[in-house]
């Protein structure tokens, strides 16, 4: 294949990573975002494969089957509420493969006469660095959201003396690299540094936390993999790292915003440390919890004229997507309006509940933004809140002592009434006390949620 040819079909498929990019910003739109962004990247594969020749035809045949057979079991066997630990594991995978690659040009280009150029010696040093870093940091992740390690924050004596030190040796071995000095176990020995940094860097941030940590780190990947793309003189690698650079960027600073709190307090502020007791989380608010049965629950929203659904992780957590959206449609059928009210940052990767409901084929124009939600909550007979916590918390906006004060929130309390439907009174993430609990017009539905929603369910329809 000629140069200029595979150049065009190169543009082609960087077109489709911007179109994919512009459909996956809306969840009506994502599936086909997908379809594109997946159709761009089977064109990129086929043409550097064509490229290379007759070279390791059938190394890459290999590689692509294994590779695209796990991706495809993993997409169709992995739960809907395990989707972030598969991001986070995918987007591992792909820092960890922009390391590979700068060890590998170093590898080829050393013996090569004369220094290696500085521009490539330097793209290697920084794919090797944020490639270990994002590998390691989304393997910790994983381990966060998959509870192999506990989720709150992990922390250790003289913890940034340690992560300084990892640190100088990653950027002296790195800056010895780029200044000319030929020799490869000065990688070896950045990535050796990188590595234990990026566990160093996600063990002391919280579970709840891990959005704009998977985000962040899906940025290192990109900016990793568009420096694999200088070193390999690869177009579409550089653009299409970049946009994931750009885009996981972004995302950070939105999600990040949506909390009211820097990136730096995120990543260093080891928010979510703090725990309390079941008894001090009931007795630190002033009142009384209103407990209730799924029968008086179901009489409130069976004749209510507007309902809002308010999901947060504790709904990921017991897969109950599929009973939330029976029971709406119980509710539709007797003419009540459901709504779904979705915070940007509830659960534990950016857009989780849009996914979750999706997988339940509740309709796009029925989820509501928060902005779009909150406006609607005067309007609405009864809140039914499902395993969200901090995101719900009026603390947020009128007490200033209070960590999460300024954190954009769903305005539940603004109901005529609230149903939160809750494992017990322990705290969320933030280990702190919650008034909405014991608001007049709130009411406690203890138990499973997933059971929960069932009995409201079955109790809507005896009505």
């Amino acid at each position: 294949m000629s140069t200029n040819a595979s150049n065009l079909l190169y543009l082609v498929t960087i077109v489709t990573f911007i179109l994919a990019l512009r459909f996956l910003s809306n969840p009506a739109h994502a599936r086909r975002g997908n379809q594109i962004g997946a159709a761009g990247m089977l064109l990129a594969i086929v043409v550097t494969w064509v490229k290379v020749g007759t070279t390791s035809w059938w190394a890459i045949a290999i590689a692509m089957l294994v590779g695209g057979g796990f991706g495809a079991v993993a997409a169709r066997k992995v739960l809907m509420t395990a989707m972030p630990q598969m991001v986070a594991l995918f987007n591992g995978v792909g820092g960890g493969a922009a390391a590979l690659i700068s060890l590998a040009e170093l590898h080829r280009i050393l013996p090569q006469p004369g220094a290696p150029k500085a521009d490539i010696s330097i793209a290697i040093v920084f794919s090797a660095l944020i490639g270990s870093i994002s590998f390691s940091g989304s393997m910790i992740a994983f381990a966060k959201l998959q509870e192999l390690i506990g989720g709150r924050p992990i922390t250790y004596p003289a913890q940034q003396v340690g992560n300084a030190i990892v640190v100088l040796v990653a950027v002296a071995s790195g800056v010895a690299l780029a200044a000319g000095v030929q020799d490869e176990w000065l990688l070896w020995l950045l990535i050796g540094a990188a590595a234990p940094f990026g566990i160093l860097f996600v063990l002391p941030i919280g579970g709840a936390d891990m959005p704009v940590v998977i985000s962040l780190l899906n940025a290192f990947t990109g900016l990793a993999v568009a420096a694999g793309g200088f070193e390999l003189e690869n177009n579409v690698l550089i653009v299409a790292g970049m946009l994931v650079g750009a885009s996981g960027t972004l995302l950070t600073l939105m999600m990040a915003r949506a909390m009211n709190r820097s990136v730096a307090n995120v990543l260093f502020g080891a928010f979510g440390q703090l725990q309390t007791t079941t008894a001090a989380a009931t007795a630190g608010a002033n009142g009384t919890v209103r407990p209730t049965t799924a029968e008086d629950v179901a009489v409130m929203l069976a004749y209510a004229h507007k309902v809002a659904i308010v999901p947060g992780y504790g709904m990921a957590v017991a897969q109950a997507q599929h009973d939330v959206r029976a029971l709406a449609d119980l509710l539709e059928n007797r003419g009540v309006e459901v709504t779904y009210a979705i915070h940007p940052v509830a659960g534990r990767m950016p857009g989780h509940m849009n996914v979750l409901l999706a997988e339940a084929n509740v309709p796009y124009p029925a989820l509501k933004e928060m902005d779009e939600a909150n406006d609607e909550f005067p309007r609405t007979d009864v809140s039914l809140v499902i395993g969200a916590n901090d995101v719900v918390n009026p603390d947020a906006r009128n007490n200033q002592g209070s960590p999460i004060y300024g954190m954009p929130i769903l305005n539940v309390d603004r109901s005529q009434a609230v149903v939160v439907l809750k494992r017990s009174m322990n705290p969320g993430f933030a280990g702190i006390d919650n008034p909405l609990f014991v608001e007049p017009n709130t009411m406690m539905l203890f138990g499973d949620a997933k059971e929960s929603v069932a009995k409201l369910a079955a109790a809507v329809k005896a009505l």
